[in-house]
């Protein structure tokens, strides 16, 4: 071992945690190495919100953001206290990247670019010297207590030493990216306790034909209820998008892992409602009058005012109705079975998409074994654990990205 393979800090991993946690710990004085396994930083980054990066998620209340994360919020608190959503947006500002709130306060970079948010953590670590080292490969860690360092193993024979390491493996989504898991051996190793990591925001696969045939379209502001052998479990709102295997968008996330823990149980089934805002009764009322105001128009065209018109002919379909009729002809009975049906659209699931398409993964590091005051572990001194690599469940909407900003400054800052 030579002086030059020694650091204060080592991080491994590339991505949004470990390109913040260097970043700040070097800006902090230290020297630090980030290893990268991929030929350049930034990989599953770029590929974030269909390329547009959804990078936070605009709860600047603490306790609010918090409670987002299902299980986990009591953990976050002390970590969110130092760098929550107001830090973040002003970290991004302050290095020129411009940023905007969609829908569900969702933010993302105003040139609808990931590459605007890889370019500031990018020039935060070239301010601070951080080196980087690309296609690098971890084979192991081991800790030496009496000489207070952390050994690095390289594939290929190469050794590095640091004061401290910083693990931000990430999980085993899209493993083509580089996130297949392999963190988590070494630290089951070194003795923290790994929960089973499975997909937690995955794409659904219907079975139903009709729904392949709406790929591409998008429904906003609609309700759904899953069904597990009949019985209620739980209602999502929001907005899905139809794909060629199913559904997707950030309802559909954020429904996956309970889906997936009810397809081993039985029959589940995903109820649409198009109008989650009128009751049957009301929205009756409401067809009813547009038909009265717009008598001698065909039903499928007035329909298509309401609902996209791709959705029309597949509605008529279910409720057995002549979108040829003029309103004026329009039965009682067919009017119910209409509202019916855009009031209650049965999707049978057939499954979950694999980790190729998973948008994170939810197991990791168990919580309790990290000090989240500092991100270091409890059970292995000088090592800190940040980013998808925690066992922590969040949704779709930023909120995966905040967690990698939020543990990857806090642990630069305690290294």
């Amino acid at each position: 071992m030579t002086e030059e393979d020694k650091f204060d800090v080592v991080v491994i991993g590339g991505g949004p945690a470990g390109m913040m946690a260097a970043g700040r710990a070097a800006e902090l004085g230290r020297s630090v190495l980030l290893l990268e396994k991929n030929p350049k930083l930034g990989k599953k980054l770029l590929m974030t919100g269909g390329g547009r990066c959804n990078f936070t998620n605009n709860k600047q209340n603490i306790r609010a953001m918090a409670a987002q994360y299902k299980g986990s919020g009591q953990f976050l608190m002390s970590a969110f206290s130092q760098f929550d959503v107001v830090k973040t947006l002003e970290f991004f500002n302050c290095r020129g990247m411009k940023t905007k709130e969609e829908a569900e306060g969702r933010i993302f970079p105003s040139s609808n670019k990931s590459q605007s948010v890889l370019d500031a953590l990018v020039k935060y670590m070239d301010k601070g010297g951080v080196e980087v080292k690309t296609n690098a490969v971890v084979a192991g860690l081991s800790l030496d207590e009496k000489k207070k360092y952390i050994t690095v193993q390289l594939k290929g024979g190469g050794v590095l030493t640091a004061r401290a390491c910083i693990v931000a493996t990430g999980g085993v989504s899209h493993p083509e990216t580089g996130s297949t898991g392999e963190g988590f051996a070494w630290l089951k190793k070194m003795g923290h306790t790994i929960i089973k990591n499975n997909f937690a925001l995955v794409p659904i696969a219907v079975k139903n034909e009709w729904v392949k045939k709406l790929a591409g379209v998008t429904l906003n502001d609609i309700k759904l209820t899953t069904l597990e052998n009949g019985k209620k479990q739980g209602v999502q709102k929001g907005r899905i998008l139809f794909t060629h295997f199913g559904i997707s968008g950030p309802t559909a996330l954020n429904m996956s892992k309970d889906i997936g823990e009810l397809l081993p149980r039985g029959e589940v089934i995903i109820m649409l409602d198009l109008f989650p805002k009128l009751d049957h009764g009301a929205l009756k009322q409401s067809l009813q009058k547009i038909f009265i105001a717009e008598s001698n128009k065909k039903l499928k065209n007035t329909l298509t005012a309401l609902i996209p018109s791709a959705l029309v002919p597949i509605i008529l379909k279910m409720a057995g109705v002549d979108g040829e009729t003029a309103n004026h002809s329009v039965r009682r009975e067919d009017r119910i079975k209409i509202v019916k049906c855009m009031k209650e659209i049965p999707m049978h699931i057939e499954g979950l998409l694999g980790a190729d398409k998973a948008i994170v993964s939810s197991g990791g590091v168990a919580l309790e074994e990290i000090n989240f005051k500092t991100m270091q572990s409890r059970i292995a001194p000088r090592i800190y654990i940040i980013g998808d690599a925690l066992n922590v469940n969040r949704p779709s909407g930023g909120y995966s990205l905040q967690l990698c900003w939020t543990t990857g400054f806090v642990a630069g800052s305690s290294v």
